[in-house]
């Protein structure tokens, strides 16, 4: 069971919300505003927050950059259709994933568990070992294992798979992923990622769950494919 705290000022989707995570054995704090959202997020120790884009006080990307100010926790955001660019703007600012309105309930609760699962990844993984279902990832030797089968990988392919691992169930935007990986100055060489992306899906090939996706316009998400059913 998760706590899990939604921002948005819908009253009619915070009932539906309520039910449908409720019945999934999820405890449902409620926020119709942005400011209340916050005050919420220190008061009441969620495990993730399901936040709309369109609040009436602040706008989503400004609570999302705040809540970042001092926390890890997840963040899910809600996007109205076809609003790309405020997608990958909120993604920038730190949400860990988004949800396209109108949306299954299922789906919604799929990356809630995953969020959830990879925040917990994070804080028990050691400082030079990350696991990631089947992928194993060393980072004082670089060398990384998947299955039973070691990955033949440059130093700059393990660099970047290491990235997505860490953020392993997040959309990673092609402007993050570069300047982390490759500097600050990078942030629109795409076909730098095209390249890496596809050398590491060849040599994951059967990767044993483990799925590198596209996010067409946005970035890339490495998935537990495991984690979806």
């Amino acid at each position: 069971m998760a706590r899990v705290l939604v921002v948005d000022d819908d009253r009619a989707l915070l009932r539906a919300l309520k039910v449908g995570l409720t019945s999934r054995d999820h405890e449902v704090i409620a926020a119709v505003t942005g400011e209340e959202g916050l005050a919420k997020v220190a008061i009441e120790e969620p495990d993730v927050v399901v936040l709309d884009l369109g609040l009436p006080d602040l706008d989503g990307l400004e609570v999302c950059k705040r809540v970042r100010q001092w926390s890890d926790l997840p963040i899910i955001v809600l996007s109205a259709t076809g609003l790309e660019d405020r997608k990958v703007a909120a993604l920038d600012c730190g949400a860990n994933d988004y949800v396209t309105k109108p949306f299954g309930m299922a789906e919604l609760e799929a990356r809630i568990r995953t969020s959830i699962r990879t925040r917990r990844i994070d804080d028990s993984s050691g400082e030079n070992r990350l696991v990631v279902g089947s992928l194993e990832l060393d980072s004082v030797h670089y060398e990384a294992t998947l299955g039973r089968r070691r990955l033949e990988l440059t130093s700059k392919e393990f660099e970047l798979l290491s990235f997505l691992a860490r953020h392993a169930g997040k959309v990673c935007t092609h402007q993050m992923i570069l300047n982390q990986v490759w500097g600050a100055h990078y942030g629109s060489e795409t076909e730098y990622l095209r390249v890496y992306v596809y050398r590491l899906r060849k040599k994951m090939a059967d990767g044993a769950g483990l799925t590198l996706r596209t996010v067409p316009g946005i970035g890339y998400t490495l998935v537990d494919e495991r984690d979806t059913h």
